[in-house]
């Protein structure tokens, strides 16, 4: 499909964390290999299965990590913020997709084909060690939620996934505002539940109010009280 296109000049100091690291000769190497993309709300970003050609790191909007499950339903692992690095794992591990990634809302995607971020990857000790740890992070991350999702009740997981969306994106200027508009299926999937429990809990949350709805805007309004039940799981 045709993309507009994006000046690189005007996302590479979006690219610190990764810039910092290089020398001069590599960050010429970095600009002059790398491209840019911008992906329209809901669209593929890379499809379970499909071979990993490229880092991607999203410099602007919201990207869900998602996987199918069993009988066709959908798992929304992570969500992705900027600025932020994803789909390398399987190339680091020479393996295709296990996942599936795509856009919440629009988003501008810079893509590094894996033979140049190798290339830097072995000449770079710093570079590597990053991204070490930010898989390590993300390893951490991963496992606690999975422990999360699968013992805590449903208004445990959809609290948590609330204060979690939170802590990822930030709220609007009112300060209580969640900064992303999520469809009452995504939300469930995030939460590992059906839509239909994710509609009843937040109507629940809402009546007993801890949190208000406006469409796909929701505002947390006893925070505390959506830790507890969080805790509590």
């Amino acid at each position: 499909m045709a993309r507009k296109n994006i000046p690189i000049k005007e996302v590479l100091p979006k690219l610190t964390t990764l810039t910092t690291l290089l020398t001069d000769d590599e960050n010429r190497t970095l600009s002059q290999n790398l491209s840019v993309q911008l992906y329209k709300k809901n669209e593929i970003i890379y499809r379970e299965g499909d071979t990993p050609s490229s880092l991607l790191c999203l410099v602007m909007g919201k990207v869900k990590i998602h996987k199918s499950g069993v009988g066709g339903r959908t798992q929304i692992v992570r969500v992705i913020s900027s600025v932020d690095y994803f789909g390398y794992r399987a190339a680091f591990a020479g393996e295709n997709y296990v996942t599936a990634a795509a856009a919440i809302e629009p988003s501008v995607i810079v893509k590094v084909p894996i033979s140049i971020v190798n290339q830097l990857l072995s000449q770079n000790a710093s570079l590597a060690m990053y991204f070490i740890q930010h898989l390590a992070k993300s390893l951490g991350r991963a496992d606690e939620r999975t422990v999360n999702l699968t013992q805590k009740h449903i208004r445990g997981r959809l609290a948590e996934s609330l204060l979690f969306l939170k802590e990822r994106y930030g709220v609007e200027e009112d300060g209580a505002t969640l900064s992303i508009y999520l469809s009452r299926e995504d939300l469930a999937n995030l939460s590992n539940m059906t839509t239909s429990n994710a509609i009843r809990t937040l109507s629940n949350f809402a009546t007993e109010k801890i949190i208000a709805i406006d469409g796909r805007k929701i505002k947390l309004i006893d925070e505390s009280k959506l830790e507890k039940i969080s805790r509590i799981g």
